[in-house]
């Protein structure tokens, strides 16, 4: 649950914040490793000095998601917003809500003119890899696991995957495990290999995380081994409606305004701006790497009837393939944002889970299979022109 609490605004429209979320000021540098566990194994932040697209579209898409609340039509167009603003990015860190230990990322961006992008962008601009563990897992918690009475219990291949091998020359087997959160936190659990039949289980201090955390059944944790042989541990937490709303916080109508009139400001003036990205609440990331924007929409033709794969999370925080079929092309919301290039994609998903998918998507989150369509497309989403001579159009030239 993203906690919207110590929110900040300095005068509108000059404000160089865009906010989404309540931040809890943390200067100490985390651990980036575990740091993009939490955050999912789709995520990957882009590289600092690359160029990137901005679709603050998407960034109200994630106040919405935060707020549990729709935007509402009254909030005001501004015609000098592009639907996507091309920027350099300056700065980028990672952080952890200190009271929910809810990651995100805060990021520094600076609009650029068509004409400081003559030159060609770097391969590195396509993207950091997503700082994925090896040596983890991540598991649901249930109700026996979050039982102040009870203990963790590991599934055998994750303990014996990421945990020191115990000494079964005990009776019973048993070891104590030092784990350090994102805060840096050490917390100290008793492992233990008992039962009928015998499984693996986090005893003593368990509970003591449990209560501190405020972990319930359906909350996840995560454990890693990583290269320097420590025990890392994070927390994920289920999306829970939020029934009271902390009185310091803005309406969701304020943050949607807020946001936007900063980012027209930036837009309008070319200068800096901080936004900030919580990976578990956006649907999407609105920040992508210019190079893949670009590979996507200028150099794939996509057309009603074709089928794609898309990526996506399992609970496990492992990766799945979904299939579907492209079964239209429009903006999505061609009243405030013409010409967006953001969810412009209509999908029907094959599985039967396909309720759960989005109905719409970005080119750049799919993959589109070389088959022929079962019928054309009347917009085929090619531009004409190949890069850089057609770049000027996302500026509406």
């Amino acid at each position: 649950l993203v906690l919207l609490t110590e929110l900040y605004i300095s005068s509108m429209p000059s404000s160089q914040t865009i906010f989404p979320f309540s931040v809890s000021e943390e200067h100490k540098c985390l651990n980036s490793e575990l740091w993009h566990a939490c955050a999912g194994p789709l995520v990957s932040l882009p590289a600092v000095g690359s160029r990137v697209l901005y679709f603050p579209q998407g960034h109200s898409e994630q106040v919405s998601a935060s707020t549990n609340k729709e935007m509402e039509s009254q909030i005001p167009n501004y015609p000098n917003l592009p639907a996507q603003l091309i920027c350099q990015l300056h700065n980028v860190t990672m952080h952890a809500d200190a009271e929910t230990d809810e990651v995100y990322a805060q990021m520094t961006l600076q609009p650029l003119s068509p004409q400081e992008l003559k030159d060609p962008f770097l391969p590195a601009e396509l993207g950091n890899a997503s700082k994925q563990p090896t040596n983890y897992f991540c598991k649901t918690l249930t109700a026996s696991d979050t039982s102040t009475h009870g203990g963790f219990s590991v599934p055998r291949r994750a303990a014996e995957k990421v945990f020191p091998p115990l000494d079964f020359t005990q009776q019973p087997p048993a070891q104590e495990l030092m784990a350090k959160d994102l805060h840096g936190n050490e917390w100290k659990f008793r492992h233990i290999f008992r039962g009928q039949p015998k499984r693996h289980l986090l005893t003593t201090g368990w509970s003591v995380f449990i209560s501190a955390k405020r972990l319930v059944a359906g909350d996840s944790v995560l454990f890693i081994w990583n290269d320097n042989n420590q025990l890392l541990l994070g927390i994920r937490r289920a999306n829970r409606s939020q029934t009271v709303m902390p009185s310091s916080v803005l309406s969701s109508d304020s943050m949607h305004i807020g946001l936007l009139a900063a980012a027209a400001h930036a837009a309008s003036t070319n200068s800096r701006f901080t936004i900030f990205y919580n990976p578990r609440a956006s649907p999407s990331e609105f920040v992508i790497p210019l190079a893949k924007y670009v590979k996507a929409v200028y150099h794939t033709r996509i057309s009603v009837g074709m089928r794609f794969r898309m990526l996506f999370e399992t609970e496990e925080s492992s990766v799945r393939r979904y299939m579907g079929t492209i079964t239209g092309i429009s903006d999505l919301d061609p009243a405030r944002w013409p010409n967006s290039h953001w969810r412009s994609v209509k999908v029907g998903w094959d599985e039967s889970t396909a309720g759960e998918r989005q109905p719409r998507v970005s080119l750049w989150e799919i993959e589109p299979l070389t088959t022929y369509p079962m019928y054309s497309s009347p917009f085929p989403m090619r531009l004409k022109r190949p890069w850089p001579t057609g770049l000027p159009s996302l500026y509406g030239g």
